[in-house]
């Protein structure tokens, strides 16, 4: 039985090189030093460098205007953590083909399980040579190893040839008075805990870019690197090289409890684990779900109906993956491949996701028409771009359910759905019923392909309401008298009131600050004019603003 090894890559330059690599397809001016610069704690900091940055001695970390300042001619970008993450996704589906077992390690690592699989590509160190290969190739600074463990290929990859740095903070060991130093034996500077000579043009590349650790001694591969290869908190690096511990080797020796006590459980748990003392599994990311199928066709086609009968050949081929996968489709997109390479496509939104033919069949009818065939379509492909989970929905009668209204089975969502393909998704909308006193605040406006319908009855109100809403808009009356006007001037016309019923008085919602609400409590009239309008006045008593006369509604 093969022992389980360990394959660990890490990008240390990713972030700048994915944008070297772009600048290669299109994008100007990069060719000098180059930095990512993302904001950490409201100043501009380097997150990533790229060779030549590096050797113009700018680090990461480091602020942009002292990088500037060192490299006039530093070109900079800002971080894109999205686009990292797509472009570390697509290195982990290109690293699937040494391995099936691949995970990934935010921002700029891999994680590969080689267990069976390093012989197929002669051996482990002629593996490593293919990956150094092939990332040079594409352009990526690489730093790889492999070991029993994730910990210990962790580890390896990154801190591998790098030394230890000393922390001169005044309360190590190492750091003793000058009279007590000057009686020990001169000793050269790694050796008393100092860092070791580095060999390279720049910092990342430095020491070996791919290490191979012998299987079973990981306590000596790992023993001379520093505590930060255990992939520890910061402040417990920090506070074990206080007390003069900088190496792994100086915690191995160290009795188990007392190191657990002072730096908790943490500490023993990953040594374990870089050891193999505790199991570490490596997971793999889940393949994402998949819903579509094509045709390909010997002859162009142009005709209406060929295009559906293409369709409806292959609609079932998904609404079947769907039912499999308990998924249903929220959006689903045909496109269609024409002869001189243009491509035609056709998108539609379903109200309600849905793996039913019949749902989804419609909905792209009304699309069809609008296709350009040219001189013909040779391949036809149907995809579900939008899915979601379903659940199952128990259907009751009105006796059951003590006659509360019972949802029709889809009609109303294929109505919705239809008038979205032609009015838009987000035009279609529906009220809700919201939870607030102030008359605009009294209904919700949802998009109704993204809510659920109000069941039950729609809360009373104290007064009547009027049918139509607007912006309170100012009349022509006096200011300072509370009663309904006798006359007034309301959009360019003289108005004469022929009785008034009220007042209804509205408070604010004093919790909230609303600018419309600024000119304090409010009497509501209903007013009916001569002229047979029938308005919905309100007088504001003044506040933060001054109040008035104004119209808020109509019937």
């Amino acid at each position: 039985m093969s022992r389980r090894r360990i394959l660990s890559l890490w990008f240390p330059r990713l972030a700048a090189e994915r944008v070297l690599r772009l600048s290669r397809t299109g994008m100007a001016g990069l060719s000098g030093p180059l930095a990512v610069v993302a904001d950490r704690n409201g100043a501009q900091v380097i997150v990533s460098l790229s060779q030549a940055a590096e050797a113009a001695g700018v680090a990461v970390g480091q602020p942009l205007r002292d990088a500037t300042a060192m490299c006039p001619r530093l070109a900079t970008v800002p971080a894109d953590p999205a686009a990292e993450a797509a472009f570390l996704t697509r290195l982990r589906r290109w690293v699937g083909k040494f391995s099936p077992w691949v995970a990934e390690e935010p921002p700029a690592g891999l994680v590969v399980d080689l267990t069976g699989c390093a012989h197929l590509f002669g051996g482990e160190a002629a593996l490593l040579a293919q990956v150094e290969a092939d990332c040079e190739a594409l352009g990526l600074s690489l730093r790889a190893a492999i070991a029993d463990t994730p910990g210990a290929a962790w580890a390896l990859s990154r801190h591998a040839g790098q030394g230890v740095a000393v922390h001169r903070s005044g309360d190590a060991i190492q750091q003793e008075a000058h009279a007590t130093r000057s009686r020990a034996a001169k000793r050269r500077g790694w050796e008393r805990g100092g860092t070791l000579p580095v060999t390279g043009a720049d910092g990342a590349g430095a020491g070996p870019r791919g290490v191979i650790a012998p299987q079973g001694k990981m306590r000596q591969a790992l023993g001379p690197l520093p505590v930060a290869a255990l992939r520890l908190e910061p402040e417990v690096v920090e506070g074990l090289v206080r007390l003069g511990l900088r190496r792994v080797e100086d915690l191995a020796v160290l009795p188990r409890a007392a190191l657990a006590r002072r730096f908790g459980a943490g500490v023993l748990r990953r040594l374990d684990q870089a050891l193999g003392l505790e199991p570490e599994p490596v997971t793999p990311a889940g393949a994402p779900l998949h819903f579509a199928a094509r045709i390909s066709l010997p002859e162009p086609i142009g005709l209406l109906a060929d295009v559906e009968a293409a369709v409806e050949r292959l609609l079932p081929v998904v609404c079947a993956r769907l039912r499999r996968q308990g998924h249903g489709a929220r959006r689903v997109r045909l496109q269609a491949f024409r002869c001189d390479g243009a491509v035609q496509v056709a998108e539609v939104g379903l109200a309600r996701a849905s793996d039913r033919e019949d749902r989804i069949r419609p909905l792209l009818a009304m699309k069809l028409p609008d296709l350009e065939a040219g001189f013909g379509f040779d391949m036809i492909r149907l995809e579900a771009v939008a899915v979601e989970r379903l659940a199952p929905v128990q259907h009751r009668s009105p006796s059951v359910s003590g006659g509360a209204p019972v949802p029709q089975d889809g009609g109303l969502d294929d109505l919705i759905g239809k008038l979205g393909v032609r009015l838009g998704t987000e035009a279609v909308t529906r009220f809700h019923p919201g939870e607030s006193h102030v008359p605009e605040k009294a209904a919700q406006v949802l998009a109704a392909a993204w809510s659920q319908p109000f069941v039950g009855e729609w809360p009373r109100q104290g007064a009547r309401r009027p049918m139509v809403l607007f912006r309170p808009e100012p009349l022509g009356a006096p200011e300072d008298d509370p009663t309904p006007p006798a006359r007034f001037r309301w959009r360019r016309r003289e108005m004469v009131t022929r009785f008034a019923v009220g007042p209804e008085r509205i408070a604010p919602e004093w919790w909230l600050d609303d600018p419309d609400w600024r000119t304090g409590p409010r009497d509501y009239w209903r007013v009916e004019t001569e002229g047979g309008e029938r308005l919905w006045l309100f007088f504001a008593h003044g506040a933060d603003v001054t109040g008035g006369w104004f119209c808020h509604g109509a019937e």
